[in-house]
């Protein structure tokens, strides 16, 4: 049976170094999801591969569905349950937005299924509102870099030009777990009003240097005292790793990905030393870890609708079905005001 939606997701990096809850990059490494069939309201089917297959086979516990399902009460609209297919490559709690890209997913086939137009902006705040934070759902969705501010309500965000070719992303994955709250619970209520700007200016530094393609100017904008400091603790090596990396000249600057354990570097050159470096500093510390070389620059959500979703939803709503001839395949940017496709 040909799945009705078709969805790839990008795993994301944020909190880039000064950038804490701000400022996240779409990275080439993609889970992927599908919509079998359409099920009664309220029912869904799980089959999941690859990371966390086993706690994510269960429709209760696997966030694709909580994301649709909230964004349906958001929108208040009433969509069909469904068999959903997950073929999960990005580690679950490593830092590189597995919940992002299942939220991302979630809020995509609430559109697609309700028909609700749903414009950017629109999809982007329903994603911050189920994610709670718009860091890693605005580049998973729109790809590439991107710099956001959420205030519970109204959500800015913008793109930065992508990084060239020859900028590339050594993200180190340990064999251990950091969760997010785990990690938001780490750092102090209050910081120092020294490092709040020295922040400010590392924050600022960091996006005008990317915008402008001063790269050399990366380890100092991505320095950090208001997040890394205290979250390096909770992983094996985080205390050490930075140093050995950042040595390397071949490195550009290095970051705690997302809320930890993984580490990304991005490398202008040669990238095994970094790698070797960095995977040695963690079993140095008796864990196991893994290594991707990535592209920094990687599309944002992409997805293919079948000609047969109009015929499975009129179905499904005992409604003859309108004629539907044609295979959408969206990315961001491509939808018109009303939420279709051009």
């Amino acid at each position: 049976m040909n799945p009705l939606i078709t969805l790839r997701v990008p795993a994301t990096s944020a909190n880039l170094g000064s950038g804490f809850d701000a400022i996240g990059m779409a990275v080439s490494l993609y889970n992927i999801f599908k919509v079998i069939e359409l099920r009664p309201a309220g029912e869904y089917e799980v089959e999941a591969h690859g990371e966390g297959s086993r706690e994510l086979s269960s429709p209760k516990a696997n966030l694709v569905v909580k994301a649709y399902e909230d964004t349906c009460e958001r929108w208040k609209v009433k969509g069909p349950g469904f068999s959903l297919w997950c073929h999960n490559i990005i580690p679950l709690c490593r830092g590189l937005g597995s919940s992002a890209g299942a939220v991302v997913a979630g809020v995509l086939i609430a559109k697609y299924l309700t028909g609700y137009e749903a414009d950017e902006d629109e999809l982007l705040r329903a994603m911050t509102v189920v994610e709670g934070h718009p860091d890693n759902v605005a580049p998973c969705y729109l790809g590439g870099m991107v710099v956001s501010c959420w205030d519970g309500q109204d959500l800015r965000y913008v793109n930065l030009p992508a990084l060239p070719p020859e900028v590339l992303c050594v993200v180190a994955v340990p064999d251990e777990r950091v969760k997010t709250s785990d990690a938001r619970k780490a750092l102090p209520k209050e910081v120092p009003f020294g490092d709040a700007v020295f922040n400010v200016g590392r924050a600022a530094l960091l996006t005008a240097a990317w915008a402008t393609g001063k790269w050399d100017y990366l380890k100092w904008g991505m320095d950090d005292k208001l997040h890394q400091p205290y979250r390096s603790k909770l992983f094996s090596g985080g205390e050490v790793i930075f140093s050995r990396v950042e040595a390397l000249p071949e490195c550009l600057s290095v970051a705690i990905s997302g809320s930890g354990p993984s580490v990304i570097a991005l490398v202008k050159g040669t990238t095994q030393r970094v790698a070797e470096a960095m995977c040695r500093t963690f079993t140095e510390y008796g864990v196991r870890s893994q290594f991707f070389v990535l592209d920094g620059s990687a599309q944002g959500a992409r997805v293919d609708v079948s000609m047969e979703l109009a015929e499975a939803l009129a179905a499904a709503a005992g409604l003859s079905p309108k004629e539907n001839t044609d295979v959408c395949s969206c990315e961001p940017g491509t939808a018109d005001k009303a939420g279709g496709c051009r």
